[in-house]
């Protein structure tokens, strides 16, 4: 027992590492630019060796990704906490509809994502990351008790869902942040509806 408390509190302690690296390389991307911003950079206003910077992210693209990571980490954790009779659609909609309420309010999250979308680089790894959330996102739909998706069905709903947060956070860079993104995901929820 001791040992899973230990474990739990290395694995917080780690993600909140992670958390504050991945902070400082957006403050540095988004102050000196993506290309300008080394490793070093970043372990440096971190307060760390760039050999510790590693132990927590691969790259800096990584590090600029950090983000994408997490949530997808905490949309698998409530998607687990939802009402198993609640249908899968509406279990992604009520889910992601919560992240989009944080999101919008928060300022740091439209200067991050228009560094992403600005950097061919940052753009390409964005989707692998988001890819791999999908598929994480879509074995916890595929494990809720009483859940009958196939796999097939599993990947389509997350892919629908995925186009549907990506159309809004576009809509809401061109509206310079002012769209509700939560209503928007609501409009895009509607009409995708299986």
């Amino acid at each position: 027992m001791e040992s899973q408390a230990s474990e739990g509190l290395r694995d917080r302690t780690r993600r909140a590492v992670r958390a504050e690296l991945a902070e400082r390389a957006m403050e540095l991307f988004e102050a000196n630019g993506f290309a300008e911003t080394t490793v070093d950079d970043i372990a440096k206003a971190a307060g760390m060796s760039k050999r510790s910077f590693f132990r927590y992210f691969a790259t800096k693209e990584d590090a600029a990704l950090g983000a994408v990571e997490v949530l997808g980490e905490q949309v698998v954790a409530e998607i687990r906490e939802r009402p198993p009779e609640e249908p899968p659609w509406q279990c992604l909609r009520e889910v992601l509809r919560r992240w989009e309420e944080r999101i919008r309010a928060s300022a740091e999250q439209l200067a991050g994502l228009r560094l992403i979308e600005s950097t061919p680089a940052l753009r390409a790894a964005q989707h692998a990351k988001r890819d791999q959330a999908r598929a994480l996102i879509g074995d916890a739909l595929r494990a809720r008790p009483g859940a009958e998706l196939s796999a097939f069905e599993a990947d389509l709903l997350t892919a629908a869902a995925g186009a549907a947060l990506d159309a809004v956070s576009r809509e809401w860079l061109r509206s310079g942040g002012t769209a509700d993104r939560a209503a928007l995901l609501d409009r895009a929820f509607d009409l995708l509806h299986p």
